[in-house]
């Protein structure tokens, strides 16, 4: 099957997915922002349903793209992997997430202390909208984001400046762009970060880059190792066992 024929198939099976994430993730988001913006996104566009259509439209295109053009990158690269499942892997892959999740769980127990309103925000985020959208949106579409077209990229661009001429791409490649992108995958948590809690202390700032750079680090070894579909399976877990915690607990 060639390239362009399997990363067509793959956007088109990723893209119910993303509808639906993109959906709950808006019905999240738009019950935990400020009334006055979502009043201000009206007042611009017209009516609700306008904001949702372009909202859906804007964010299923952009993961369409970083889908179809990922794809490309990662089989260039070698990133791309077949997706089935080996036990091994997976084995590693669960373990791993599960640590993860247990250690972003204390979050309301160690930062909650010091930072007002990140108990009250893991609170809040305990919804059916929020635990639909932080397992489809965060663990399926991030990945698709994040690593399978920013971290490719990245690759695919210091591959071709500094290592044009070599025959293999040496591991350090992979190595740097897994850890840009997962700093990049961090700062993409700010604007939320900064609309929930209306400033960027450097404490808050700390924690953002804290777990979602470490974890970010994490889903990007697993995708430059084992493959795409382990690192959404542990992006995913990494939420479902946080929540399944705080579920008990809060």
């Amino acid at each position: 099957m060639s390239t362009l024929k399997k990363s067509l198939l793959f956007s088109l099976a990723i893209l119910p997915i993303a509808i639906v994430a993109i959906i709950f993730t808006c019905l999240y988001q738009f019950e935990m922002y400020p009334p006055e913006i979502l009043e201000e996104a009206v007042a611009q566009v017209g009516s609700m349903a306008i904001v949702w259509i372009i909202t859906v439209i804007q964010n299923v295109g952009l993961i369409m793209f970083c889908c179809f053009f990922g794809c490309i990158l990662a089989e260039k690269l070698g990133l791309w992997k077949p997706i089935k499942f080996e036990k091994r892997s997976l084995t590693v892959t669960l373990i791993l997430s599960v640590i993860a999740g247990i250690i972003f769980s204390i979050d309301p127990w160690t930062f909650g202390n010091l930072i007002d309103g990140i108990k009250e925000s893991t609170a809040a985020g305990m919804t059916v909208y929020g635990i639909i959208a932080s397992i489809l949106y965060g663990g399926i579409i991030e990945e698709i984001l994040i690593r399978l077209f920013v971290m490719s990229l990245i690759a695919f661009l210091i591959s071709k400046i500094f290592y044009k001429k070599c025959e293999e791409i040496p591991a350090k490649v992979f190595v740097i762009a897994n850890i840009v992108a997962a700093l990049l995958f961090a700062a993409g948590h700010l604007p939320a970060t900064l609309v929930t809690f209306g400033e960027l202390s450097p404490m808050l700032l700390f924690r953002c880059f804290l777990f979602n750079g470490v974890f970010g680090m994490l889903f990007g070894w697993l995708y430059r190792k084992h493959g795409l579909h382990y690192a959404m399976i542990s992006h995913a877990t990494v939420h479902i066992v946080s929540k399944i915690i705080w579920f008990i607990f809060i």
